[in-house]
């Protein structure tokens, strides 16, 4: 009798927790335009400027292009922050919504879904999609991983896994970012000016 006593409150302890820990982490979801954003011509032929942008709360979006590819990033210093100088491999453009990851209403992770064009073995332009996660606040602004939004039917999921469990601790310029998930032909990881 104890020990079933015993049993019966594990498993409404783990009832209770395990919707609390689902909770633990919650998102806000912010469109993003670039028309609707304050945009700074470039001087270079393969610069196309910078665009400054009202996030989650007003925190800044700040963006960057050129040669074909984008630099997001977030923050009142967001033009100095490591993110501004992370991009992918592959060709790619900004996605038009940005998930806010938070924790007691403030935001420590971003997810962006950015589109991708590589070129496959035919010389034929491949499509593809990558889901960036990116750590907001102290300790830098930066990418901390990536999932295939392709090749997976849970990439927003593997994403958040990410964010909620990598953002907070992780540390840029040291740490590797994480790739989570299967990968197709078309998937582009990072390529970071900085290195």
């Amino acid at each position: 009798m104890r020990a079933r006593r015993s049993l019966l409150g594990i498993v409404c302890f783990v009832l209770i927790a395990a919707p609390l820990y689902a909770l633990a982490n919650e998102s806000a979801y912010t469109d993003f335009d670039t028309k609707k954003c304050r945009h700074t011509l470039g001087r270079e032929a393969e610069d196309y400027g910078e665009w400054h942008c009202k996030g989650y709360g007003g925190i800044a979006v700040f963006m960057s292009a050129g040669d074909q590819r984008i630099y997001v990033s977030y923050g009142k210093n967001a033009r100095d922050e490591p993110a501004a100088s992370q991009t992918l491999a592959s060709f790619n453009g900004e996605g038009s919504r940005i998930e806010w990851r938070m924790e007691k209403g403030k935001p420590f992770a971003t997810i962006m879904r950015w589109s991708t064009t590589k070129t496959d073995e035919k010389g034929d332009p491949a499509r593809g999609s990558t889901l960036v996660v990116t750590r907001l606040g102290e300790g830098g602004v930066c990418h901390v991983g990536y999932v295939d939004g392709r090749a997976n039917k849970n990439a927003d999921e593997l994403a958040r896994e990410i964010a909620d469990k990598h953002a907070r601790s992780f540390v840029c310029g040291k740490d590797k970012p994480i790739v989570l998930g299967e990968q197709r032909p078309d998937f582009s990881g990072s390529y970071d000016l900085e290195k």
